[in-house]
């Protein structure tokens, strides 16, 4: 059989082999998820599937002969939501953790651990209904796993990008620690003075504290820095709705 894959899905097939139609030998029995993954295309990353151009899913067996089809996952990609939510909330894996502090400064519930191994981010992603964000293919194969997203980019920059584009969340910017993801809650100047130096008591008046670990935060020396990526995330969320 053929299957034909979307370009946004041919980096993840091996260099040697990254055409966009691929023949792939079927036995009969093997699964249109099992073939895709042969590939090396994650199912997590691959979006509407076709077989001799009627739509089909995971569980579908090809014909030996069948000509295969498999889009990228439509941007913006819906996640399933609990009542009173409003936006999709994250796991990430150990190694985005500059990728969880962007999130959470713009205002996503971004849970991160630095020593968390890969059963165990399954595990909270599933209880807590968080997607999962990884650039380790293999965990986007675990079975159990509810849902999961592969992150592109190697800088932190692109990397939110993709995220927002990908999902356009709705945003709340300075709501949260970017170190423990608390919530943030204002905090009187007069209840913190003594744990401030002084020129940060002279300078500053607005400030607020973590409802979890207790940091406080205020708009720092990195402020101008902080409200570019804020700018720039909002935009990019503005924009990707505006394309629904």
């Amino acid at each position: 059989m053929t299957i034909r894959v979307a370009d946004e899905l041919l980096m993840f097939l091996p260099a040697a082999r990254r055409e966009r139609v691929s023949r792939v030998p079927s036995d009969g029995t093997s699964t249109l998820g099992h073939l895709v993954e042969s590939l090396g295309v994650p199912l997590p990353e691959a979006g509407p599937m076709t077989v001799g151009g009627e739509p089909a899913g995971p569980s579908t067996r090809p014909d030996a002969g069948a000509e295969v089809r498999v889009a990228a996952v439509p941007r913006p990609q819906p996640v399933p939501l609990e009542p009173g939510q409003v936006a999709p909330r994250f796991v990430l894996d150990v190694h985005l953790g500059t990728l969880s502090r962007r999130m959470r400064l713009v205002g996503l519930d971004t849970a991160y651990h630095n020593d968390m191994d890969d059963p165990a981010l399954v595990v909270q992603a599933n209880e807590e209904r968080r997607v999962l964000l990884t650039q380790d293919r293999g965990l986007l194969r675990r079975r159990a796993l509810w849902f999961g997203a592969y992150v592109r980019g190697s800088r932190p920059d692109d990397q939110l990008r993709d995220v927002l584009d990908r999902f356009a969340p709705v945003l709340r910017p300075w709501t949260r620690c970017t170190a423990c993801n608390g919530e943030l809650v204002p905090v009187d100047k007069r209840e913190i003075e003594r744990d401030l130096e002084a020129g940060t008591r002279r300078s500053y008046d607005v400030y607020g504290r973590c409802a979890g670990c207790g940091q406080v935060y205020w708009r720092g020396a990195h402020g101008g820095h902080l409200e570019k990526i804020v700018h720039e995330a909002t935009r990019l969320v503005e924009a990707a709705t505006v394309a629904k």
